[in-house]
């Protein structure tokens, strides 16, 4: 979709399980990203139970559990109040400064599609 190359979206909209675990994989290899999450399969049974209309936040235990549900938004949407709330649970996370990203400004990564033999491996599909 052109309107995603210029929000420096890399992927075109996933059609199956398998290109959604590709995209999920190469989020975390790129960005190094150390938290697990699982990926929706593809009638988005889980957008539909945690829908974020209005906006609301989650926090899903280790069990699979609702943890934590915050207020419906736009007035009761709060942040600040989950942060607190993982805070208290997991004690304080410490930041490091923001890496900038390997392209230049105004310049569009490439497209990426996965391999047609591509495998589920480190994320796992939830539903």
């Amino acid at each position: 979709m052109k309107s995603n190359v210029k929000d420096d979206v890399c992927y075109a909209q996933p059609k199956t399980l398998a290109e959604r675990v590709y995209i999920a994989n190469d989020f975390i290899k790129r960005y190094k990203y150390p938290v697990p999450f699982g990926i929706d399969d593809m009638s988005n049974a889980a957008e539909g139970a945690y829908s974020a209309w209005p906006e609301r936040l989650y926090v899903i235990d280790e069990g699979g559990h609702i943890a934590y549900r915050g207020g419906n938004g736009p007035f009761k949407y709060d942040p600040k109040e989950v942060r607190s709330w993982l805070a208290a649970r997991y004690g304080e996370v410490k930041h490091d400064e923001a890496k900038p990203v390997d392209s230049k400004p105004g310049e569009s990564k490439p497209a990426a599609s996965p391999p047609a033999d591509a495998k589920p491996s480190e994320a796992s599909p939830r539903s």
